[in-house]
């Protein structure tokens, strides 16, 4: 391998490190002469102005200063670990160093795919890196999320989702488009990374020619170590300094603490951006509500301030600094974020100079004896305390507040979260399991062995959805069941649906669910206007019925409108989320070809009439069975009631889908009459 890269007459250095530009007479900037131009080897045209400026910011970078000797690693070995912490520069500079290594093998193995645990951060994570690249978004860079692809057969270097990757597997177990595996984001210990981490020790027995580079704070570096054993690891060195404050005492529930402290930094004349991280979205809105009051009831001496929510499992955007054309007054209005796990890396913006660390989070716990999740109240880890600490901007002095104390950190946090595969139902993961069985990779090691129980009861649940056999294989219907990027009990409620006639308003139920809620957070006071909006899509018969006719209602109003803000402006004057019924048309349109690809029938739609809403419900009891009490069953399979203009069941529990529209885990209830 090491001869194939030799070049005559070419140290590595020179291989692998671009020239910097040099300064001579008549230039600025350290920009080159126009007849000096050099042309990017990705895609052959001349690098623009851009790309100098953001080599140099790329050249400050902490990792920057181990390039020659990572990829002199990559070169001789299979597998290379870097160990470095948040805000190094290894998740956007690593990939691209990859990919030259790939363009210096001309691509015979395959391009460079990097996954992130989480999907907001691969998709500006490959913005930025096709930016540094001087490149184009979708040519040369991709990425691919959840029912978003945005790649091209000239790709050479993917951000994608863990999830993503492994549902990829399934279909190229052996990853032969790649010849680099970028596994980023490790100490998230989502199920996906886990399970990749296990299966690519076979994959790299099987291709010697595959490189693997694990990125990953240094307290996972014991783990790695034991299932990996000796390979190269990379470090790079710390990051800035930072003043820190511990407040005594655990942390509180209350919000009020943060609000006061908001407020005294507000007051304080001190410049800046101010980044809060709390338990969950919940007290995001709650802080959103109280800072917003508040900030309208005090003077504005302290100047304008700016409050804005981060759901970082939403779609938005990362948060940068401000451009100068955005404030015309004589200083920019300080901004306030109010984000949660994990939106540390969506945290982009050198303006940060205070962060308000809370200390705690909301987990969601699967519990299989109940088949029921429940969100649980726990202290944050020590790696994602470091990582909020490094969302402060290295150029200027910041401070971080704490609200916990010094105790409290070294008595009730770990070092890192607890794994996923230790906490989460693992239905999904155990049906793809053996769906990478039937190509010979059944066995991978996992850092951590989840709870035998959690096992017996996926298994269980896959034998009662009639997804494997006698012999514990996959059955046909299992086989079909993992074609879908969906829960089990949700593609089995599709793959019901055929028999019932119903496929395609089943594939819109499996839609909305599966997006973010259509429903609009709501500003204070705006609740009564909401509820009158939301009641024209109220359906008697259940939540679900009414999800199907909030997306009817989008599809037609979408048919009908002259352009993309006439739609826009419909959702928002019905208090509904545009994006998340982009969204779900985007994941319906995935499933409706899943569909297609595996020769499925599909009856026209009817819905409305009586029969039809009674094959929709006997379609999810198929799928939801086990989350239904046999007296709720005789109930739901009766008559669909008389339609009513207005009124219960409905309209009496409040805004539709707020709480039930979360997908199909057990977390989510089956419709209000189960």
């Amino acid at each position: 391998m090491d001869e194939e890269l030799e070049c005559p007459n070419s140290s590595a250095e020179k291989r692998y490190f671009p020239e910097s530009p040099e300064s001579s007479e008549g230039e600025e900037d350290g920009l080159p002469a126009c007849e000096d131009l050099e042309l990017n080897p990705f895609d052959g045209l001349p690098y623009s102005s851009r790309f100098y400026k953001l080599l140099r910011e790329r050249e400050a970078l902490p990792i920057w200063a181990e390039k020659y000797s990572f990829m002199e690693s990559l070169l001789q070995s299979q597998v290379v670990i870097v160990c470095g912490e948040a805000r190094c520069g290894k998740s956007s500079q690593v990939p691209q160093w990859c990919a030259e290594y790939c363009l210096s093998v001309r691509y015979q193995h395959g391009g460079v795919v990097c996954t992130q645990a989480h999907k907001q951060p691969a998709v500006q994570l490959a913005l930025r890196v096709a930016d540094e690249m001087d490149v184009n978004i979708g040519h040369e860079v991709g990425y691919v999320v959840p029912f978003e692809n945005c790649c091209s057969s000239e790709t050479i270097l993917r951000y994608c989702t863990d999830d993503m990757l492994q549902r990829e597997m399934m279909s190229s177990p052996f990853l032969a488009s790649y010849g680099v595996v970028v596994l980023d984001d490790v100490q998230e210990r989502s199920i996906a990374t886990d399970v990749l981490l296990g299966l690519l020790k076979g994959v790299l027995l099987a291709r010697p020619e595959l490189r693997l580079v694990i990125c990953t704070p240094p307290l996972l570096l014991g783990g790695l170590s034991a299932l990996y054993g000796a390979v190269p690891l990379v470090e790079v060195p710390g990051g800035h300094p930072v003043e820190v404050v511990h407040l005594s005492g655990a942390p509180e529930d209350a919000l009020e603490p943060v609000l006061r402290l908001v407020f005294e930094i507000h007051h304080s004349g001190e410049k800046g951006d101010i980044v809060v991280f709390l338990a969950c979205e919940q007290d995001i809105e709650k802080a959103y509500e109280s800072v917003c009051r508040e900030a309208c009831r005090r003077d504005a001496d302290g100047g304008e301030l700016v409050v804005v929510p981060l759901y970082p499992r939403e779609k938005c955007a990362l948060f940068k600094p401000p451009e100068e054309t955005e404030h015309r007054g004589p200083a920019p209005p300080r901004r306030v974020v109010l984000t949660a796990s994990p939106g540390e890396a969506l945290i982009g913006s050198s303006s940060v100079r205070f962060v308000i660390d809370v200390g705690v989070e909301r987990r969601k716990v699967y519990n299989p004896r109940i088949r029921a999740s429940s969100r649980v109240r726990q202290p944050i880890s020590h790696s994602q305390a470091e990582a909020r600490k490094r969302t402060l901007s290295p150029t200027s002095s910041g401070k971080l507040f704490r609200l916990y104390s010094e105790e409290f950190a070294s008595r009730d946090m770990r070092p890192l979260k607890p794994a996923e595969v230790q906490e989460a139902n693992l239905t999904s993961t155990v049906l793809f399991m053996k769906r990478i069985a039937i190509a010979g990779l059944g066995h991978c090691d996992l850092l951590n062995q989840p709870a035998p129980e959690s096992l017996m009861q996926a298994l269980e649940d896959l034998d009662y959805l009639a997804a494997l056999d006698n012999d514990g294989n996959l059955s046909e219907f299992g086989i079909i069941m993992s074609e879908f990027p969906l829960d089990p009990q949700l593609s089995k409620s599709i793959l019901a649906s055929c028999e019932f006639d119903c496929v395609d308003e089943m594939l819109t139920i499996a839609a909305m669910v599966t997006a973010p809620s259509c429903f609009s957070h709501l500003p204070r006071g705006a609740e009564a206007a909401a509820l009158a909006c939301w009641r024209p899509f109220l359906h008697p018969e259940g939540d679900h019925f009414t999800l199907i006719n909030v997306y009817k209602a989008y599809q037609d109003a979408a048919l009908s409108a002259a352009s993309e803000h006439c739609v826009e402006k419909w959702c928002q004057d019905r208090f509904l989320s545009c994006a998340a019924l982009r969204m779900a048309d985007a994941i319906r349109a995935e499933l409706v070809e899943t569909v297609r690809r595996i020769e499925l029938p599909y009856a026209e739609p009817a819905f409305g009439s009586r029969e039809n809403t009674l094959n929709i419900k006997k379609a999810l009891l198929s799928g939801f069975f086990m989350q239904v009490h046999a007296a709720g069953a005789a109930v739901l399979l009766q008559q669909p009631a008389p339609q009513r203009e207005q009124g219960p069941p409905a309209a009496s529990h409040g805004p539709p889908g707020r709480c039930r529209q979360r997908g199909a885990a057990a977390e989510r209830e089956v419709p209000r009459d189960y």
